[in-house]
């Protein structure tokens, strides 16, 4: 495997499952284990250390994330989101497969345990601009986005909110199926995905995103 011209996971198509749930946020218990997004970065080698959950309802996408095992406290700057640790998520609400430039429906957002507020203490909850792309998703507006955290002796957990309203062409019952990926990225542990490794561009090309399908 060491030596294949080809990443093992690029082989196949991944599809999850997104579990519905009654109460959006705040997150709570909302999100049980059998909203857990399996994670097969593994398949290319990649580090697994988060604990990843996702669930949905008629108001938006909720997310759910534990880091631990670490030793060093988080690194997140409000200013410098691309290369803080924290989830991020891309979303693209028609789950186009046959593109490699994002449009209007696909989104990029992230969430900071820390690093906002005076003392970079408050966590942060933003959404950026995908490289390369033909046309941007609706800009969201201020406090749209929800996060919490709560850091631990060995990590934190995280929990975010997407509203309905941030999310161009949302409709569950049109179009139950989302493109997705996600990846937690942190200095100590590495960068853990949803599939796919640093070898692929899922920053920025849709057509290797994987799919979400919205369920009961």
């Amino acid at each position: 495997m060491e030596n294949s011209l080809i990443s093992p996971s690029f082989l196949f198509r991944f599809s999850f499952p997104c579990k519905h749930v009654e109460k959006a946020w705040p997150v709570g218990e909302s999100l049980t284990e059998e909203h857990r997004l399996a994670e097969l970065g593994g398949l290319d080698g990649g580090p697994s250390y988060a604990d990843v959950r996702a669930g949905w309802n008629e108001h938006g996408l909720t997310f759910y994330v534990k880091v631990d095992g670490k030793r060093q406290p988080p690194w997140c700057r409000d200013n410098r989101l691309d290369d803080s640790d924290g989830l991020h998520v891309w979303i693209d609400t028609r789950d186009t497969h046959n593109i490699h430039r994002a449009g209007r429906f696909c989104h990029h957002f992230v969430f900071l345990p820390t690093g906002g507020g005076s003392r970079l203490d408050q966590p942060v909850a933003d959404q950026m601009l995908i490289n390369r792309a033909r046309e941007n998703a609706n800009p969201v507006r201020p406090n749209m986005l929800k996060v919490r955290a709560v850091k631990r002796a060995d990590g934190y957990v995280l929990d975010a909110f997407v509203p309905a309203a941030a999310l161009t062409g949302f409709d569950p019952r049109e179009y139950p199926r989302l493109g997705f990926m996600y990846a937690v990225l942190d200095r100590e542990r590495g960068e853990q995905t949803l599939a796919y490794g640093q070898a692929f561009p899922y920053q920025e090309d849709p057509s290797v995103w994987c799919t979400l399908e919205l369920s009961r």
